[in-house]
This record gives C-alpha cells, structure tokens and sequence, in this order.
C-alpha cells in the first residue's frame, strides 16, 4: 500500500482541499496521513474524519516587522527536525501541500529526503509560504491561468481546486426549512469567511429592509456578530458559523454575496451559483482577494463590487443586477473548465508516487 502525507494549515482553506481529496484517495489504496501544527484548526478538522494526525511546531514568516520575528525562526526549525523524524517514519511515497506556514518544514523535509512533492497554490499569485517550497516541489497546480506566468513551465498545471463533495450533496427543501422559509421568494446569502466580515455585516443590515421586500435572506455572520436583535425577522436568518447544514443552505440559495478568499470562489464555481465578490481591499491583505476577483470577474464568473464603492445603494443596484442576469451567469459558470480539480490532482499523485 502506498503511503501520502498531506500538509498544510493556519486557516480552513489550507484544509478542505485536502479534505476533498481524502475519499478519492483512499479508492486508491492510499494510506493517508496528515501533517499540521499543534493547535490550528486543521487538527480539529482532520482528526473529526479519523484520519492520523501528526502535530508539529510551526512559525509564521513576515515581511514585516514583529517582535515574533526573532522567535518564530526557531519554531520554524523545530518544524524542520520533527517533520524529518516522521517521514523518515512514516516513509510516504509522495506529499501533497496545501500551503500555510505549516507546510514549509513539511516540504523541505520532504525534498531533504528525496520524497517527491506536489504543491497547490489556491491565490492567483504564490502566497510566501508556497513561494519558499516551489523550488522543491515536482509539480506545482493552480487555480486561475493567470497564476501560470508566476510558476516555472515545467511544474505548473492549471487545475482548479479540490471542492468537497458533501456541498453538492443539499436539499433545497431542508435548506429552506432550516431557515423558516416558505420559498415564495428566492434567496440571497451573504457570508464573509469562517470569521465574517464587518464590511458585508454592515451593508447588509443597513439595507435589511429594502432587500426583505425581494428576498428571503441568509446571513453567515461570522462568531460573535450574532444581532440579536434581529433574531425574530421576517425573511431574515442569521449564523454564525454554518457546518452540517451548509450544503442544504447552498442548495437552497439563488445568490451570493462573498469575500473573494481562492477556495471560497472556487466553491461557488463549482456550485454555479451567481455571485458578487467583495474582496479584502489592500490595507487588510496583501492584495490577493484583489487579484482573484478581477480574474473571476474577467471570466464573466463573478460580479465585483469594491468595499470602499458599498455606499448610498451601491450594494441593492450590483444584487439587482446580478439576479436580473443570473440565467447569463450560471451559463458561464457551467461552461468552465476548472471543476475537475480533484481528478486532476489525483491522477498526479498517483503518477508521481515514489515506489
């Protein structure tokens, strides 16, 4: 039986990818086992679907300055050595990274001992974590065409990313349910990131009303933005995190209002459902939720409102917009060529596999 190591961690979308690919996987004859830190979010999310999990130390790389800087080095090499006594244990005939400051140790250990690497980089542009593990990696996928230019010719392969399963899996009838809605009205979800979004929070609340009169609508908050004062409503159902039932309010929504984070745009493709981005302006980010809705947008995926443009009814005109062209939209997002990620991605790691 051959043996994969997957890595990567720090936030939720260094880790559904990789979720994803565990059932395919597993079809295969892989043995899989996961490498991460020792208390970021992938141990719970690895450790709920029983797969090994192994922690390590990791430290995060700046470009700028923080006390942390003279520490973190440390953590980082301490990573180094502990991944090298696991896979000297574990001896894995391939790693896949999914990126984070997790994965660097993971991956240079990997290289060190002549265990090939396949890395995905989610961002249209190499994040700094993926930047320093490229050059060991044997073959590096994407999301967008654009982030081609930025990896060498001979590693880069447009993939897409690996979207879970289960999110297709919804009823729109439970979805609807869930939310006390009786489905005379089509329905818009707003969601920011597993942490919400206080931009999208603000607009959305502040144009509550005129929205109710149009749509029933879902509102993924983010924890601790719970508005109980507007927990009774009409037309209006707030979360602040949704897991299990996810897929059934995918499935029972018509359109979407969201940051542009890679692995969320990616679920939206996949999901063909219209959508407007609001991506992190560059005073929050370093710029790469700017870059992947423009590209979204250049595809005629995706509507792209900027957060310093959500003034007066800015928001209420791009919804409008959106739903009144949604036939148009869908159209494009059925015709892409970027949701055969995790066959793609799987065939790789099957090719590659060091016997």
């Amino acid at each position: 039986m051959k043996r994969i190591i997957l890595t990567g961690g720090g936030t939720a979308g260094h880790v559904t990818p990789n979720m994803a690919l565990i059932p395919g996987l597993k079809d295969a004859g892989f043995d899989i086992h996961y490498i991460g830190s020792h208390n970021g979010i992938e141990r719970r999310l690895i450790e709920e679907i029983g797969i090994p999990y192994h922690g390590i130390s990791s430290g995060k790389l700046r470009r700028y300055f923080d006390i942390k800087n003279f520490s973190d080095p440390f953590k980082v090499m301490k990573g180094y050595a502990e991944a090298s006594l696991l896979i000297r244990k574990l001896k894995p005939n391939i790693v896949f990274s999914k990126g984070g400051f997790v994965s660097v140790p993971v991956v240079l250990a990997a290289r060190t001992q002549k265990v090939p690497v396949i890395i995905h980089e989610s961002d249209l542009t190499p994040g700094l974590a993926n930047k320093i593990s490229i050059p060991c990696a044997t073959k590096v996928c994407c999301n967008f065409p654009e982030t081609l230019a930025h990896l060498p010719a001979d590693k880069a392969v447009l993939s897409g990313s690996p979207i879970r399963q289960e999110l297709f899996s919804g009823s729109k009838v439970v979805g609807l349910a869930i939310c006390g809605f009786d489905g005379s009205k089509p329905v818009l979800m707003a969601m920011g990131g597993s942490l919400g979004a206080a931009a999208i929070n603000a607009a959305l609340r502040e144009n509550l009303d005129a929205l109710r009169q149009r749509f029933d609508i879902i509102h993924l908050c983010g924890k601790g933005n719970y508005d109980q004062s507007l927990e009774d409503t009409p037309g209006y159902k707030q979360f602040e995190y949704a897991r299990a039932e996810l897929t059934h309010l995918f499935a029972a929504t018509d359109l979407i209002i969201s940051r542009a984070g890679a692995n969320a745009i990616c679920e939206l493709l996949a999901l063909k459902k219209p959508n407007i981005l609001i991506p992190l302006p560059a005073s929050q980010s370093r710029g790469d939720q700017l870059l992947n809705a423009a590209s979204f947008e250049n595809s005629g995926y995706s509507y792209v409102l900027q957060e310093e443009e959500m003034v007066g009814d800015a928001l209420l005109q791009a919804i409008d917009y959106v739903y009144n062209e949604r036939d148009e939209y869908i159209q494009t997002l059925s015709d892409s060529k970027l949701n055969d990620a995790i066959a793609i991605i799987s065939d790789l790691i099957i090719q590659y596999a060091k016997e």
